[in-house]
């Protein structure tokens, strides 16, 4: 089980208590073979996919020790412990969690943001934050985790509206979402050819890009239940009457797992494409939505600090 971030201070404190320069890098090797992580809990990333979790928790691990003065950074990734880190650990206390870091002035000010009315206001302030860093996840994490959650959450909105809507606006959507992701020539051509072939169980054509170098059958269908296997099999047996190479099957509902199956074992190719893929693609598409508030997060470029 990956350890939470609070959990790492303490042994990050102890692999340092020889007084010698310790690599980050080295760091999280070793801590890790003291949590005895499997290779798996190791790869386990954040949900943005571009950070390990593990890693991530021991860069938090680093940050709060650093800056309640309990270990100094000599140089870039390169940590040692400090006078006040080595007094901690003579007094072995059982765990270092974050509300134990504010004993020392310099971690409550790092965690206190600036207050503007009163001692009252500061209090208030700093006790919110040691409840917030006290929670199981590091800020990073709380605030991929709440992004993940508001994102699961629009997911299901969104594809209840989309169910509520007419035949033909379902059409509109799932052009403009191709057209959104780089398919089809323009928009006029790609709009008239949806809903005019009624061929087969084919619903459409649009042009793979925008050069028409090669064409994408389309079957679009608002389905409340699991879409039968048996539609499947029709939409391709009508993409092979007319030499088709490609297709998308795009529902409101969920493909059964033998759907899947059958179209990992059939020329020509067929991508299935279920309501919540259908809303994930919308969401990182932006088809139907706009921008509420964009938030940036910044890390700190240790390149741009190296001295020569």
């Amino acid at each position: 089980m990956i350890p939470k971030y609070e959990q790492i201070m303490l042994p990050f404190l102890n692999c340092l208590s020889d007084g010698n320069e310790h690599k980050l890098g080295d760091l999280v090797e070793e801590l890790a073979n003291q949590f005895q992580l499997t290779d798996e809990e190791r790869r386990t990333l954040l949900p943005s996919g571009k950070q390990a979790l593990f890693r991530n928790r021991v860069g938090w691990a680093r940050t709060y020790l650093n800056k309640a003065a309990l270990i100094e950074t000599v140089k870039r990734a390169h940590f040692r412990i400090t006078d006040r880190g080595r007094k901690v650990l003579k007094e072995s206390p059982e765990e270092i969690t974050a509300h134990y870091l504010t004993q020392f002035e310099e971690f409550v000010e790092f965690i206190t943001p600036k207050a503007k009315n009163g001692d009252d206001e500061v209090e208030k302030t700093i006790q919110s934050s040691i409840e917030f860093e006290d929670q199981d996840k590091t800020p990073e994490e709380a605030f991929e985790y709440a992004f993940q959650n508001i994102k699961s959450k629009l997911a299901k909105e969104l594809l209840s509206l989309v169910k509520e809507c007419s035949s033909s606006f379902f059409e509109n959507l799932v052009v403009d979402l191709l057209i959104q992701m780089g398919y089809g020539g323009s928009r006029k051509d790609a709009g008239e050819a949806m809903g005019k072939s009624g061929d087969g169980g084919i619903d459409g054509i649009i042009k793979e890009d925008k050069l028409g170098l090669d064409i994408i059958y389309i079957q679009a269908k608002k389905w409340d239940n699991t879409v039968p296997i048996k539609e499947v099999r029709d939409f391709a047996g009508a993409l092979l009457s007319k030499k088709a190479r490609k297709g998308i099957m795009i529902a409101t509902s969920s493909f059964p797992k033998s759907a899947y199956e059958f179209v990992s074992q059939i020329e020509p190719k067929i991508v299935l494409i279920d309501g919540y893929s259908l809303t994930r693609l919308m969401i990182e598409n932006n088809v139907g939505l706009y921008t509420s508030e964009s938030y940036e997060i910044k890390r700190i470029d240790s390149d741009y600090f190296e001295e020569n």
